[in-house]
């Protein structure tokens, strides 16, 4: 394992603790309890276990910092300049179908920009972290986005609109754009991992609407580490839309043009 700062430590030795909680519950994902929060829109008891794990593994460690969870919303620190931003379980839905692809996902936030990111799957054990100016990381193994240069020959990433949520339209529009023109779309289900996938090379570009910032917090810091590009599909703030676009600059740019001929 690569040498990490004092905060990447506190972050990652959370995320695997929480992490064995997690993996003792998808070995009996059958029996857990299941609510929804919307249509659609899942919450387990291994979310807030896990979720629970995260708030006290990091306020223990820097208890002034803010906090915002996906399941308990913002709790209030004294130290007004940091806050973890943290999603339990970055893809519920796979989780409790026992679908191996889903991750804890931790971010810090410092006087509004995002400067540290863990992913972490516990099923593969892989664990992606990164802090600003520090490089990305999975495991020891150093990461790069893809060289790619050709729009074509790329392998895309995505999020579907579930029921309840906005955008329908819009994302088959935008679908069908992409698929005439690159390789393959992927869709699996965990925003941080399609971060972390495509800071790791294995996807060429993702972009996705309507997200929360604990969807996606960590995997920017993890981009930006690997030398990608992370941008607001229509010029704005991702930090307020939730409409994210990310991947190596060439091929990033070239999706910003297309989904900007994309009318709504």
């Amino acid at each position: 394992m690569v040498a990490m700062s004092p905060l990447l430590t506190i972050m990652t030795n959370a995320a695997l603790k929480a992490g064995k909680a997690i993996k003792r519950d998808f070995g009996e994902v059958e029996h857990l309890q299941v609510s929804k929060k919307g249509p659609s829109d899942f919450v387990s008891a291994a979310d807030l276990k896990c979720e629970e794990i995260l708030f006290e593994e990091l306020t223990k460690a820097r208890p002034g910092y803010s906090f915002l969870g996906e399941e308990r919303g913002l709790v209030e620190g004294t130290d007004k300049t940091h806050k973890f931003i943290v999603d339990p379980i970055d893809g519920t839905t796979n989780f409790i179908h026992a679908i191996p692809h889903f991750a804890i996902s931790i971010a810090l936030e410092r006087e509004g920009r995002l400067v540290a990111g863990v992913v972490y799957n516990p099923i593969t054990e892989e664990l992606y972290h990164a802090e600003t100016g520090k490089g990305a990381w999975r495991n020891e193994f150093r990461l790069k986005v893809s060289g790619r240069r050709v729009l074509s020959e790329s392998l895309l990433a995505t999020g579907i609109p579930f029921k309840g949520t906005p955008g329908h339209g819009q994302f088959l529009k935008e679908l069908h754009g992409f698929t005439q023109k690159v390789s393959g779309v992927r869709r699996y289900g965990s925003a941080s991992l399609d971060l972390a996938w495509v800071a790791c090379g294995r996807y060429d570009g993702y972009w996705e609407r309507n997200l929360k910032i604990w969807d996606y917090a960590a995997g920017v810091v993890l981009v930006r580490e690997a030398g990608g590009f992370c941008e607001e599909i229509d010029g704005k703030d991702f930090t307020e839309t939730g409409n994210l676009l990310a991947g190596n600059q060439k091929i990033a740019l070239e999706m910003k043009a297309i989904l900007k001929e994309i009318k709504p």
